[in-house]
């Protein structure tokens, strides 16, 4: 005898088992709140050696030539790491280009010398790097010394009982030995010099790191040797263009120039208008003194950068007032100076307010970028905005804050939002003599008076012969005070003028000055540049530092909790079995998903479900759904959460439309638990 439900709100189901049939009996009830599964993602600490080996395992990416023994600083993405970052990358498009209506480019990534020469990377695009004074290894100034400090802290706060000795990790043992932590007592003063000169360390210059090296014996960790003095490294690559090599180049280390070379087009495009914003993504290269942090220091990335061109007079943005109550952790200049890393939570209309954030417009994008890192699942408990300090500003900058993740190395900069100010507009249009400006009409016309000279030519150049230009020019360079005194003593009869070592006597016949009217109609002006650039390959790995746990009741079991959003795979379809009556459902289900734009994978595999399920939460695809024997005769279908495992069931087309309305965010899961009932059993069939 067979027992029938009556509709879909069943969800308890069990097998009874007899000679002939399987028969199905169940129970009815609903979700609430109070059903469904807490999950505890922090019961187990986090595990960077766990996280590693998922990631290398999982193929989310891996040293790039790695049976030639590798290259520090590249690395290859597989397919999981390429969706996840491709995500990233079209949720960016949405959150910037479409929401501010940015003009996107794509420009060369081989550049002529004379770009470079032009923009100050050549001469300024450098970090600090030392040597072992017996081997020879170079090493990055700067992180020499936080490692060497943050060493002896962790040891001091062993010593004093405050931090239990971390265990050594077969792999980390594999790897150059980091600084090595020895559980020694600091005198107080010593442990306040060493947390003041973490604080602001990205303020100091060459020479100063120097002198902390000497000051506190700092030395190389992978072999206690001595490091001579700091010298400046360019980090560009440099290249040539052409078969001769007669045409130096360089690979960008950003995308910005492109940019700023085709303003003048992008403005046409924008039919003459500022304020407007132009975006990018692209590969960039550089090439790091000793990358040894994973993605987090690699010397070729993708970026994404947005140029946003604005009037200098007026750098507020029509839409302020729409985040202006946003509250945002900053670290300002003025609190690192003082040797503190305390942040203030504050909102970014405040600090624009208070002059902490130099305008609105960059306010504007600290809190779209904030959005933008929360939304694709980074913790905001774990992000901040640090604001340079006076010596680590970049040569083109007035005014710069990185949005920075905590990760296990500790707090990294991800995203840098500058305000380039006029600079380079105004040095490539110096250079290149086009005019690289806005001209704007002005509604009113502005009226003025000034003083202006008028030589008589053919007597000053019978007069002085070749030192009429001279003269010429040093008139021409006065100002209107200088002008209106030079007039008073035209007046008098003459005038004396010195200039390289010449001196020149004027009369009225030579030169008057006259006062004139002008009438300006046309205002034109070098727009400032707001920019905001993100590393996305940084973004990547915290993403999934922040998104890895492992299961409350196995540890052995990892999860990375992707958002739909960003996950490489949003759906996994698993069939109970691989007989050919399921092909038809798999591949309807396949096929509706695509339908409705949806990246599916379908895993086929002879293993159980449990470890289906499991190898694809490792990969972070938040939702599953079963086809079983039952889906075979009922077309029902149950739908599984990632985090929870909990279970829904349902009509395969209603399983369908909830699980798209799942990825595409117009849901959630609770509000998903009031659409389909819960599926608590195993469901059975004749």
């Amino acid at each position: 005898m067979r027992v029938r439900s009556i509709g879909f709100s069943t969800t308890i189901c069990t097998y009874l088992r007899t000679p002939r049939n399987l028969h199905l009996f169940v129970s009815t009830r609903r979700y609430s709140h109070s059903d469904m599964s807490v999950v505890n993602r922090s019961v187990h600490p986090f595990d960077k050696s766990r996280l590693d080996a998922l990631l290398n395992r999982r193929f989310f990416y891996a040293p790039a030539f790695e049976i030639y023994g590798g290259v520090a600083g590249l690395y290859d993405y597989g397919p999981p790491g390429s969706s996840l970052q491709a995500n990233i990358m079209a949720e960016w498009r949405k959150h910037f280009i479409i929401e501010d209506h940015m003009l996107e480019l794509d420009t060369t990534i081989m550049t002529p010398a004379p770009v470079f020469e032009t923009s100050g990377h050549v001469a300024r695009f450098a970090d600090w790097m030392v040597k072992d004074t017996k081997t020879g290894d170079v090493l990055r100034a700067d992180h020499l010394v936080k490692n060497v400090l943050e060493a002896r802290l962790a040891g001091d706060r062993e010593a004093r009982g405050l931090a239990a000795q971390p265990k050594d990790d077969e792999k980390d043992k594999k790897r150059k030995k980091k600084a090595k932590t020895v559980a020694v007592q600091l005198a107080d003063e010593l442990v306040k010099e060493f947390e003041s000169i973490l604080a602001q360390l990205d303020n100091y210059s060459g020479p100063e790191i120097g002198e902390l090296c000497r000051r506190y014996e700092i030395r190389n960790p992978d072999t206690d040797n001595e490091v001579g003095e700091p010298q400046q490294f360019n980090l560009m690559f440099a290249s040539s263009i052409g078969p001769t090599g007669q045409h130096p180049g360089y690979l960008r280390p950003e995308t910005a120039q492109g940019h700023f070379l085709n303003f003048s087009r992008l403005l046409e495009f924008n039919n003459g208008r500022v304020p407007f914003a132009s975006a990018q993504i692209g590969r960039s290269f550089r090439n790091e003194i000793s990358p040894r942090a994973g993605l987090l220091r690699v010397r070729e990335f993708t970026m994404g950068e947005i140029e946003h061109f604005v009037d200098p007079e007026d750098k507020s943005h029509e839409k302020f007032r729409e985040v202006r109550d946003t509250v945002l952790s900053l670290l300002d200049r003025h609190v690192q100076v003082s040797g503190s890393t305390q942040v203030t939570q504050m909102t970014i209309g405040e600090a624009v307010d208070k002059g902490i954030v130099a305008n609105e417009t960059l306010g504007y994008f600290l809190v779209r970028i904030h959005l933008f890192l929360i939304k694709i699942g980074i913790n905001p408990k774990r992000l901040r905005f640090r604001q340079h300090m006076a010596n680590e500003m970049a040569h083109y900058a007035a005014d710069c804050w990185d949005a920075e993740i905590e990760n296990a190395t500790g707090w990294t900069e991800c995203v840098g939002c500058a305000d380039r100010a006029a600079y380079d507009l105004s040095v490539h249009s110096a250079k290149t003599g086009q005019p690289l400006v806005v001209r704007q009409a002005l509604k009113e016309p502005i009226v003025t008076e000034r003083e202006v000279p008028e030589f008589n030519k053919k007597v000053v150049g019978k007069t002085y012969g070749r030192d009429a230009g001279l003269l010429q020019k040093v008139v021409g360079e006065m100002d209107e005070s200088q002008l209106t005194k030079l007039k008073g003593q035209l007046a008098q009869g003459q005038a004396t003028i010195s200039a390289e070592g010449k001196e020149f006597t004027i009369t009225p016949d030579l030169l008057a000055i006259e006062r004139k009217t002008f009438k300006q109609s046309i205002r034109e002006f070098t727009p400032n540049v707001i920019e905001p650039s993100f590393g996305f390959g940084r973004i990547l790995y915290t993403l999934l530092e922040h998104s890895f746990w492992c299961r409350e009741q196995d540890i052995e079991r990892g999860v990375l909790s992707l958002p739909p959003v960003v996950a490489p795979t949003k759906v996994l379809i698993v069939p109970l079995s691989a007989k050919e009556e399921f092909s038809p459902l798999v591949q309807e289900v396949s096929t509706k998903l695509r339908k409705a734009g949806i990246f599916s994978r379908v895993d086929d595999s002879n293993t159980s479900i449990g470890k289906r399920y499991a190898r694809n939460d490792e990969l972070g695809t938040p939702f599953g759904v079963t086809l079983d024997f039952a889906s075979v005769q009922n077309r029902t279908m149950t739908l599984r959460e990632r985090d929870t495992t909990d279970q829904l069931i349902g009509p395969m087309d209603d399983v369908i439309t909830v699980v798209t309305d799942l990825v595409q965010g117009t849901i959630d899961w609770p509000a998903a638990c009031k659409r389909l009932p819960a599926y608590d059993g195993v469901q059975a069939v004749d």
